[in-house]
């Protein structure tokens, strides 16, 4: 179904009650009326159109829906996720699902925690001047401007702290003026404190340690050669942790363990 032929029926179906209030948006250059108080994602669908891909979690939190848009009498380039971004009268906008950006290439076995690794894979780093368009284009609030002084200065912690809610949209390159790929140099950044910097966990160690044991691996041998229905008895029949658990609890059945 053709994305207008879908409105012009859910349009005459739903502005004979009066309670809808329609204003028009252009989409891609075409204009469709849509109930005032949507999200530019769900007034897409209204207009008819059906998202094979890049629809994301509808939360805002995946990055996966990047959108630009004018207002009408500004000169201003807006830019915004889909499902965060309610629709405005006569606003003009496209969709942009992936923002190109360089990113490095790089064996990560071989990095350090030097800050020069980043220096020398991400050198426009420095050409930075501290506008803060990226914080202010970024649909998470993080202080990108912030993240990109951080790696500067070889914090590399304090910069995967600062970014570590990043969603990777790629929103902070589309207003760079000195053209960095922020969220993939917050990433690395990341990546290094999350895999170098980071004492290891020594439960996590533990268990590691553990699932390579021969009574593990016989016991996951086993569930291997199960069929669907053995497991789907096993999974319903397994001890469940209470949710008001004591923090040393453990399962009745510690074998694995």
């Amino acid at each position: 179904m053709k994305a207008e032929d879908n409105q012009e029926t859910g349009l005459k179906e739903k502005t004979e009650t009066g309670k809808l209030k329609l204003i028009p948006i252009y989409v891609m250059g075409k204009r469709y009326q849509v109930p005032h108080a949507l999200t530019i994602m769900k007034a897409l669908e209204y207009a008819g159109y059906r998202f094979i891909r890049g629809c994301g979690c509808r939360g805002g939190i995946c990055g996966a829906c990047a959108t630009v848009y004018r207002k009408p009498g500004d000169y201003h380039l807006y830019v915004g996720l889909a499902c965060q971004t309610v629709v405005e009268p006569d606003m003009y906008l496209t969709q942009i699902p992936f923002y190109p950006a360089n990113r490095a290439h790089y064996d990560f076995a071989q990095l350090t925690v030097e800050p020069e690794e980043i220096f020398k894979l991400y050198p426009e780093v420095f050409r930075c001047i501290a506008c803060n368009s990226c914080t202010k284009a970024c649909p998470m609030d993080i202080p990108m401007m912030d993240v990109i002084s951080a790696v500067k200065q070889g914090a590399i912690a304090r910069a995967a702290g600062l970014s570590f809610s990043c969603i990777q949209c790629g929103l902070c390159v589309s207003r760079c003026m000195g053209e960095l790929p922020q969220y993939h140099i917050a990433q690395l950044a990341r990546r290094i404190h999350g895999s170098k910097l980071i004492p290891r966990a020594p439960h996590l160690t533990a268990a590691m340690t553990a699932a390579k044991d021969e009574k593990c691996q016989k016991m996951l041998g086993g569930l291997m050669k199960s069929d669907i229905r053995q497991l789907i008895t096993s999974y319903n029949s397994r001890e469940i942790e209470p949710e008001m658990a004591a923090d040393d609890w453990t399962p009745a059945n510690c074998d694995y363990l």
